[in-house]
């Protein structure tokens, strides 16, 4: 599997990323971990507009999901080609619904649905693609959901957002690269079941004896490299910091 980070800033974009965006491909096959504000742009930096073959989005605050409005425009609007076949899209309950209220204009009101195929996600394990995937409902004030995609015996686990919760753990347990979210600061924020700090990230990556932590989701206004030695202080493997277009081989 190749992993490339298109965004990785949490809450809103950075001026140097986009939010939470993560593509993996294998096979040939292009799945898209989330889709948020700005991560349109910069996935096209690395593959063409209509070249996805699958979408998951871990759950719906507008940090992860908002850009599907703006795919939604390229794919029903395609102005060279003709409108392209429904693509999957995995979800939490409602995904439709909720893209189709932020677009707020659609030419109808299952418009979505004639260029996305949607699916509801719930906690157990299917395929998409050539990829076995698992996912498991994580802590946060939505429903969300932490994924382990796994191809030829390598695997990711990828967080979502989420507090320290024991199915976290359990869904990254003996992952090759743990995509772990360190949204907060140990000693400045401590609101439980929303996001994680770097340190408890850290203790996650070592509970789950992962192979590689790479933290991610990091707001403009925290400083990440006091999250990456938090980290580094509870946790002995491979670390470091998600950066938009970094890729790693699986």
């Amino acid at each position: 599997m190749k992993l490339t980070v298109v965004g990785c800033s949490g809450s809103f974009p950075s001026a140097d990323s986009a939010c939470s965006s993560y593509l993996i491909e294998a096979d040939g096959f292009r799945l898209l971990l989330d889709m948020g504000n700005g991560a349109l742009g910069e996935l096209q930096r690395h593959i063409g507009l209509y070249d996805l073959d699958a979408i998951f989005l871990s759950h719906l605050h507008a940090d992860h999901c908002i850009d599907m409005c703006a795919y939604f425009v390229a794919r029903y609007y395609r102005h060279d080609g003709g409108r392209p076949a429904p693509l999957p899209v995995y979800g939490p309950e409602g995904t439709e619904q909720r893209l189709t209220t932020a677009y707020a204009d659609t030419p109808s009101a299952s418009s979505m649905s004639e260029v996305f195929d949607f699916h509801t996600v719930k906690p157990g394990g299917f395929d998409i693609g050539p990829f076995a995937v698992r996912t498991e409902r994580v802590r946060h004030p939505v429903e969300a959901y932490g994924i382990r995609v796994e191809h030829q015996g390598r695997s990711l686990t990828y967080s979502g957002d989420t507090g320290v919760c024991d199915t976290l753990d359990q869904l990254a347990s003996g992952t090759d690269l743990f995509l772990c979210e360190a949204a907060f600061t140990a000693g400045k924020e401590n609101i439980p079941d929303l996001h994680l700090n770097g340190r408890e990230a850290g203790e996650s990556a070592r509970r789950a004896d992962v192979g590689r932590l790479v933290l991610t989701h990091i707001p403009p206004w925290t400083d990440p490299q006091v999250n990456l030695a938090d980290a580094r202080s509870v946790f002995d493997g491979p670390s470091e910091l998600a950066a938009p277009g970094a890729t790693y081989e699986i």
